[in-house]
C-alpha cells in the first residue's frame, strides 16, 4: 500500500479544500510528492507539513507571494523579520478596530439619547472644547458640494464626526470639525451652555430652530453670550435618511443672568 495519499485524503486531513491545494499549486508554494500513473497527485509526510507552515503563515498575514520568495532563497532572518512585521500588521489592524468599534458604539450612544430625552432643551456645564477651522463665509452663503470642493485637501472621515457650525455676529459663519490634538484653530470657552436638539428635513428649517432656542432662552430670562454653535450630527442620519439631525448650543452669561 502507498505511504502517500491522493489530493481528496490530503485535502480532508488538512481540513482544506482541494481548490485551496490546487491553488498553492498554481502560485508555485506547494506541489506533490509525485503524480502516480493513473495522473493522481499524491502528497506524503513532507507536503504536510509544507502546507501546514503555508497556512500557519497565511493566517499570520503574509502573502502567497511573500512565501514563495522566501520558500526559493529565504533564510531565518528572513522569516523574523516577515513575522515582525506581521505582528506590526495586525497590532495596526486591532487599533482600527477599536476604532471602529468606538465609533459605531458613538453613533449608537448618540442615536439612544436623541430619541430618549424627554425634552429638546437642556442646560449642561461644557468643559473648554477646541476645534479645527475648515474656511468660513458669509452667513447667507448657500453651501453646496462645489464650494466645499473649493476649500482645497479632502478632510478624512469628515462625516464621521460632528460638523461645528459657528455663527459670529458680525455674519460670519465659520465651518469646523473636531480634533482629536491638544491644539487646534478654534476655542470654545468653558461654562454653561443652553442646548437644543432637533431634525429638519431641508435647510429652510434652521432659522425658525434658531428663533426657537432664543424664545425659550428669553421665556427662562437666560442671557445668551457669545457665537452660536450648530453641530451636525449627520451620521445620525443613518437612522433617519431624509433628516439631518443637529444640536444647537450657545452659552449663558452666568454673571448677566438674574436667577
Amino acid at each position: 500500500m502507498k505511504k502517500e495519499i491522493t489530493i481528496g485524503e490530503f485535502a480532508k486531513l488538512m481540513n482544506v479544500s482541494v481548490h485551496q491545494i490546487r491553488y498553492f499549486e498554481e502560485k508555485g508554494v506547494l506541489f506533490p510528492a509525485y503524480i502516480d500513473e493513473n495522473q493522481y497527485r499524491m502528497y506524503g509526510i513532507n507536503e504536510m507539513y509544507r502546507l501546514a507552515h503555508i497556512l500557519l503563515l497565511r493566517k499570520a498575514g503574509l502573502s502567497v507571494q511573500a512565501i514563495r520568495d522566501w520558500s526559493k532563497e529565504g533564510t531565518p532572518d528572513d522569516m523574523k523579520r516577515m513575522l515582525t512585521q506581521s505582528v506590526s500588521n495586525l497590532e495596526a489592524e486591532i487599533n482600527r478596530l477599536s476604532e471602529l468599534s468606538g465609533l459605531i458604539g458613538k453613533v449608537l450612544d448618540e442615536n439612544e439619547r436623541f430619541t430618549q430625552k424627554q425634552t429638546s432643551f437642556e442646560l449642561i456645564k461644557r468643559d473648554q472644547f477646541v476645534l479645527n477651522s475648515w474656511f468660513e463665509t458669509h452667513v447667507d452663503t448657500k453651501l453646496d458640494a462645489r464650494l466645499l470642493a473649493q476649500q482645497g485637501n479632502a478632510l478624512v472621515d469628515l462625516f464621521e464626526s460632528d460638523i461645528h457650525y459657528i455663527f459670529e455676529g458680525d455674519q460670519r459663519l465659520q465651518l469646523c470639525t473636531e480634533t482629536q490634538d491638544v491644539e487646534g484653530d478654534v476655542l470654545l470657552p468653558a461654562g454653561e451652555y443652553l442646548t437644543y436638539q432637533f431634525s429638519v428635513d431641508n435647510e429652510e428649517e434652521l432659522q425658525e430652530h434658531y428663533n426657537t432656542l432664543q424664545s425659550f432662552a428669553d421665556q427662562r430670562s437666560l442671557h445668551l453670550t457669545g457665537a452660536r454653535i450648530l453641530v451636525e450630527k449627520s451620521y445620525l442620519s443613518l437612522f433617519t435618511q431624509e433628516s439631518i439631525h443637529y444640536e444647537l448650543l450657545a452659552r449663558v452669561d452666568c454673571e448677566g443672568d438674574p436667577r
